[in-house]
């Protein structure tokens, strides 16, 4: 048995994450059957841990089980890709003002350390070393306020937006294009300017809307209801998605 399943309370939750990051990295692709029966051999475990870990899956919105066929990685919504990205900048908009407040020097140390490595990772073309970063990243900001059921819907949010992030890096959006963001973002931090800093993650946030036509036009295999009238607002990005990064603004 792996190591890393040996406490028998940990399994379903790191069984969990084990399946999110494939499903999000898409070394399981949209429309990928998941047998209970392989995975537990796979991860030497018995049925119930993966039964729950599957659950749980479900439950974040990235497997779907079908009646009398089983259980299958879902197509990315793009409804569901706008609504998450939605609630993702309303959220961590407050959160990166409200840490404007208490964020230290070293805090902001740890968030440049973050994007050093997001850094090192592009020019490895490493992808996932990318997103887990990008993940420690916001994080970061968010254990800065201590609101924990903020950084919980955050988490939640990310589910649908990941996987979209993960396709688009190296085309759509360049790694390096989210390394300058993330750069804006620290320095707004650092200068204690807290409309800069939500400017900054406004602009970040809505980066995946530029990328997201394009991919799900692109991959109908792997997407799914693009054509909703009723998101079209959320799918276009306005003025402020689109403005000069921080510190820019009203040069020629």
């Amino acid at each position: 048995m792996d190591k890393a399943f040996r406490d028998m309370d940990l399994i379903a939750p790191q069984l969990f994450e084990q399946l999110r990051s494939a499903i999000v990295e898409m070394r399981l692709a949209p429309g990928s059957a998941l047998s209970e029966k392989e995975v537990s051999e796979r991860y030497g475990v018995s049925r119930q841990p993966v039964r729950e870990a599957f659950i749980k899956l479900s439950e974040a919105g990235l497997v779907e089980v079908r009646p009398s066929r089983g259980t299958f990685v879902r197509k990315i919504s793009v409804r569901e890709v706008a609504d998450a990205r939605f609630v993702r900048e309303a959220v961590e908009c407050s959160l990166v003002r409200y840490a404007c407040r208490f964020i230290t020097d070293a805090d902001c140390d740890s968030l440049r350390g973050l994007v050093d490595n997001q850094k090192r990772a592009a020019l490895a073309n490493d992808f996932a070393s990318f997103n887990a970063n990008d993940e420690d990243f916001h994080r970061c900001i968010g254990n800065i306020v201590q609101c924990d059921y903020a950084l919980r819907t955050v988490v939640g949010a990310r589910n649908q937006i990941d996987r979209v992030r993960f396709l688009s890096l190296g085309d759509a959006t360049p790694m390096q294009t989210l390394i300058s963001q993330h750069g804006d973002i620290v320095a707004a931090l650092a200068a204690r300017d807290a409309d800069a800093a939500e400017r900054a993650m406004r602009r970040h946030l809505r980066e995946v809307l530029i990328a997201l036509p394009r991919l799900a036009r692109a991959n109908p295999d792997i997407f799914k209801d693009y054509d909703l009238p009723a998101h079209t607002l959320l799918l276009m990005p306005d003025e402020d998605a689109v403005a000069p990064p921080v510190g820019q603004a009203g040069r020629e």
